[in-house]
């Protein structure tokens, strides 16, 4: 049984295709996001049938797989059972959990009705609902201040998705709205990132962090390093420095594990990750796998997997071979993690790329950015939507997906 169709558990059904089993995939939405664009539906780029796909149609030609549209609410251990919010719970011989991370506001989790975060579709849409209502509502406003308040835009957090967004939020500003208002000037808008440690993109080298920030800079954005936020309310944020006026807030700061480990009664880091054996087992537990930002993974190199899609994808990979083989009476090593580089866009032409002793900046880091994210996103149909909807709104300066749409309301996670 696998519980959660991310990257990783996509991965351990696909991996257990050829093997004498029957698989259950469970997840509480019936589709697969891709999160890394996730961000650019958000900031009205692409629309969220663009970067998703049903989770049946991705494993449809895969016939020794069930998916179930449930919500797991916990594991019986003991009797080796999955249990289900308002359904009878069901056995398993093997389980994969991959049920991903959620939100960390760093024990403030009253700040989440304030400043969402971005983990699913309907984070993305109501983000690009602040932010598209934040240039109608200073439109509609007489009052100066106000009206700043509400073209101010605070993203808190300046890993990867903290500086996308930051870049494509300047970008809508400076180009995309640049002459659809006749009150206000979407170009006067202040974007501002914020960063508690010394430098944006900490996981990257020092070269391309300063590289990002030159570039946010000449975007118009405001960069605040060794920043931190102390409040956050619904007219903006405190800072150990001052405050902040604002009518959109984003978060971008950090995650925590779901949590899988209380399910499991198992030990878990600081950020509630399930610590697992070299194999990726619950220590004592051979028959169950955690993966993907659940686990807290240490490679036979004695490398830390990161939080990021690739590790997820090798990870489960890696449990789905590992299940077949067993089963076969054949050993495999323990996991390895292969690190394939990291990436970050920053608006039209430029982008951060680093693949071990080779650093990519600038337009030749945008291409390998966008060729690398085409590649990995499911379908031929999603491969082209997307390919033709970047090419267009690199020649037009526009974004087609700009639908101010209701969601739901926000629910903590």
């Amino acid at each position: 049984m696998v519980i959660g169709a991310g990257f990783g558990g996509i991965e351990a059904a696909k991996a257990l295709r050829r093997a004498p089993v029957d698989v259950t995939l469970i997840d509480r939405q019936n589709h697969h996001c891709f999160q890394p664009l996730l961000y650019q539906v958000a900031t009205a780029a692409l629309s969220p049938a663009d970067i998703a796909w049903p989770i049946r149609h991705i494993l449809r030609g895969q016939d020794n797989v069930t998916v179930l549209l449930a919500e797991v609410v916990g594991v019986d251990v003991a009797r080796r059972r999955v249990l289900l919010s308002g359904a009878e719970p069901i056995a398993y011989d093997h389980l994969v959990v991959a049920t991903g991370s959620m939100h960390s506001y760093f024990g403030h989790d009253e700040w989440a009705e304030f400043a969402p975060g971005l983990k699913r579709i309907v984070d993305a849409t109501r983000i690009r609902r602040s932010i598209l209502l934040g240039f109608e509502r200073a439109e509609m406003q007489h009052d100066k201040a106000e009206q700043q308040r509400l073209l101010t835009f605070v993203i808190v957090g300046g890993g990867a998705t903290g500086v996308e967004m930051a870049g494509a939020i300047a970008e809508i500003a400076r180009l995309t709205l640049a002459k659809d208002f006749r009150r206000i000037d979407p170009r006067s808008a202040r974007i501002v990132l914020l960063e508690a440690g010394p430098r944006i993109l900490p996981t990257l080298s020092p070269d391309l962090s300063d590289y990002a920030l030159r570039a946010l800079t000449r975007m118009g954005a405001e960069v605040r390093t060794s920043t931190r936020v102390t409040a956050c309310d619904r007219g903006g944020v405190d800072l150990d420095g001052g405050r902040i006026d604002a009518g959109t807030v984003i978060w971008a700061a950090g995650v925590q594990a779901s949590p899988a480990a209380r399910w499991l009664g198992a030990k878990a880091d600081r950020a509630g990750r399930v610590v697992v054996g070299p194999d990726l087992s619950l220590p004592g537990h051979p028959e169950i796998f955690v993966i993907g930002d659940t686990a807290s993974a240490i490679d036979a190199a004695g490398h830390r997997a990161p939080g990021i899609a690739p590790a997820a994808k090798q990870m489960g990979r890696y449990v789905g071979k590992l299940i077949r083989a067993r089963l076969e009476g054949r050993s495999r090593p323990p996991f390895r993690y292969w690190h394939a580089g990291e990436l970050a866009t920053i608006g039209r032409r430029s982008a951060v790329v680093q693949f071990h002793r080779i650093h990519l900046t600038g337009f030749v880091g945008w291409l390998f950015w966008g060729l690398a994210h085409i590649y990995f996103l499911i379908g031929t149909r999603n491969r082209f939507v997307v390919a033709f909807i970047w090419l267009w709104d690199f020649v037009t300066f526009q974004r087609g997906a700009r639908l101010i749409t209701d969601v739901p309301p926000q629910q903590k996670s």
